[in-house]
C-alpha cells in the first residue's frame, strides 16, 4: 500500500492544501493529513478544531485521514508506515525551503521519499498567513478555505 503523509501546521487548511490532497489521492492509496506542532509558531486555530474542520471536508473520502502528531515528521512517517511525504510548491521560495526539509527527512528516514506537486496556478497566491490576517480583521475568507471559519 502506498501511503503518503501530507504534513503541515494547516493553520488554516486552505483550498491550496485541498488541491494537493485531492491530486495526491490519484497517486497514493492513502493520504494522511498530519497536523504537526511547530514549536516556532503560535497557532491561530487550535489543532483539535482544525482537525475537526479538515475531517469534515473529507468525510466521504475513506482514503484520506487526519492525524495530529508531535515530534519529527520522519519519525511519525515511520510510525504510520508512510513511505512518501506529499508537499505542495507555490514558487521557488517554497522549493528552497521544502528541499532542505526533504533532505533532512531523508537523512532521518532513508526509506522516506518526498513528492512535490506544483500548486495549481489559480491557487498559488493563497497562503495560510494571508488568510489568517484577512480573517483576524474580519474579512471574508470563504473563497480561500473549504469550510466556514469560526468568527475571530
Amino acid at each position: 500500500m502506498r501511503i503518503a503523509l501530507f504534513p503541515g501546521s494547516f493553520d488554516p487548511f486552505t483550498n491550496g492544501h485541498l488541491d494537493v490532497v485531492r491530486r495526491g489521492t490519484a497517486l497514493f492509496d492513502q493520504v494522511i493529513i498530519a497536523i504537526g506542532n511547530n514549536s516556532s509558531k503560535q497557532r491561530y486555530l487550535p489543532v483539535e478544531r482544525m482537525t475537526e474542520l479538515i475531517e469534515g471536508v473529507f468525510h466521504d473520502e475513506p482514503r484520506v485521514s487526519v492525524r495530529e502528531y508531535q515530534g519529527l515528521t520522519a519519525d511519525f512517517a515511520r510510525e504510520v508506515d508512510a513511505r512518501f511525504l506529499l508537499r505542495g510548491l507555490r514558487n521557488t521560495t517554497d522549493f528552497e525551503y521544502e528541499n532542505t526539509i526533504a533532505q533532512a527527512n531523508r537523512h532521518l528516514n532513508p526509506a522516506l521519499e518526498t513528492v512535490f506537486l506544483i500548486t495549481s496556478p489559480t491557487l498559488a497566491a493563497i497562503s495560510s498567513t494571508i488568510i489568517r490576517e484577512i480573517h483576524r480583521f474580519g474579512g471574508n475568507v470563504d473563497d480561500f478555505v473549504p469550510y466556514t471559519l469560526p468568527k475571530p
